[in-house]
């Protein structure tokens, strides 16, 4: 990681080096655009992080709000790097996580090293509107997974993406747009992974992970992709709406949430060492939206995993007569928000999340209501953000309540 951050000074300094000469570029686009002289190649260099600030407070029926917990953290830092190599047909992107919670947990399946890497992939546009995409990077997924976190309505991403996500993984993918018509398109896309997620250097653990994804667009495309980014920003001057199904078959799986989650491992003899793993084939469904029009804007998921009754609870006896036991996250649900953008650049947004897991799992139902305000200075690359959540579980007197405050810049 040092390497890293050393490299990036480097490129930094050596502009001051070069005198304070203005470059053609405009905030939140990145620091560098350079274009090969022979243009044989590009870079655009980018950076940006999340100061954010947590306070939560359990709340008992009975009680009332309890004493409550804070924190502060740096949520997101990263350094990000795109253009084209040998030909603007063949383009890549490298993005990499530098805070704690983007670099994740160490296991012996990294070497123990930290997940530096978010995406390192390349994508070549072979034939008409088909794109090949090999390396690590973002599932065809969740539509509130696939909006970059820099560019999120509310200060992060819903409980159910938490729980239901394929977020990143490393494999290739088949990308294909068509219009039909004026202005209704299509979009689609299939993925071959390797199904445990990313930074994975040892052989793979059950089977591969198998991703389509199509999506419709009966008005036509959204400004400036806003079909992926929270909130109207652009104001659409006319309806524009995005529909799309993903479904993703698991053959195997050994983490308890597909690609995600901790690994099903056991250790039968308890001498810490992985004697194997629990290997649960899955179905996951999402459906979702994306609405604009005039400042409004509505985002709307639903998510299910699903395994066979039989796999989804699997145990093994240890030598000391102790069992092991390990559990998919499997269930349904939903995800509903909506915001209004007004002229000023304040945003007011809402969010009510459900997750509701099969009895099989041991895990209660969930629902989650937020409300969340948003002043854009320059768009998402200069804003700050701020929502208070209430969280409801089933059969449990004690509710959770959450307040956030956050920062976020890019260059």
């Amino acid at each position: 990681m040092k390497k890293i951050i050393i490299a990036a000074l480097l490129l930094l300094s050596t502009s001051a080096a070069f005198g304070q000469r203005k470059i053609d570029s405009k905030f939140g686009k990145g620091l560098y655009n350079v274009i090969a002289a022979d243009s044989s190649w590009s870079m655009k260099f980018g950076v940006r992080f999340q100061s954010l600030f947590i306070g939560s407070w359990n709340v008992n029926d009975t009680t009332g709000i309890g004493n409550g917990d804070s924190q502060f953290l740096i949520r997101r830092a990263r350094l990000k790097f795109g253009g084209f190599a040998f030909d603007p047909r063949l383009q890549y992107k490298i993005e990499l996580g530098l805070s704690n919670r983007d670099l994740g947990k160490a296991s012996e399946r990294t070497n123990f090293a930290p997940k530096m890497i978010l995406d390192a992939v390349l994508k070549w546009n072979f034939y008409k509107n088909f794109t090949l995409w090999a390396g690590q990077t973002k599932l065809p997924g969740n539509r509130e997974r696939v909006v970059s976190s820099a560019n999120l309505q509310l200060v992060d991403r819903s409980l159910v993406n938490s729980v239901f996500n394929i977020d990143r993984d490393m494999g290739f993918q088949l990308h294909h747009k068509a219009k039909i018509g004026k202005q209704f398109q299509v979009k689609s896309a299939l993925a071959f992974s390797q199904g445990e997620g990313r930074n994975i250097v040892q052989q793979n653990l059950g089977g591969y992970e198998y991703t389509g994804r199509v999506e419709i667009y009966p008005f036509g495309s959204f400004a400036s992709k806003g079909d992926y980014k929270g909130g109207d920003l652009k104001r659409e001057k006319k309806p524009k709406l995005a529909l799309g199904v993903t479904y993703d078959y698991h053959d195997r799986a050994v983490k308890d949430r597909a690609n995600q989650g901790s690994y099903m491992s056991y250790d039968t003899n308890d001498d810490g060492d992985i004697d194997g793993y629990f290997e649960i084939t899955t179905s996951t469904i999402f459906v979702d939206m994306m609405f604009k029009y005039k400042g409004f804007s509505f985002m709307g998921e639903f998510a299910n995993r699903t395994a066979p009754s039989e796999t989804v609870q699997q145990s093994i006896v240890n030598d000391d007569a102790s069992v092991t036991t390990r559990t998919m996250r499997v269930g349904n649900g939903i995800n509903l928000q909506a915001g209004y953008l007004f002229k000023n650049n304040w945003e007011l947004a809402g969010r009510y999340t459900q997750i509701d897991p099969e009895t099989v799992t041991g895990r209660a139902s969930q629902k989650q209501y937020t409300l969340g305000l948003s002043k854009y200075f320059v768009g998402h690359a200069l804003k700050v953000q701020t929502d208070l959540s209430y969280l409801q579980t089933d059969n449990s007197p004690d509710s959770g309540l959450m307040y956030r405050l956050q920062m976020d810049i890019h260059f």
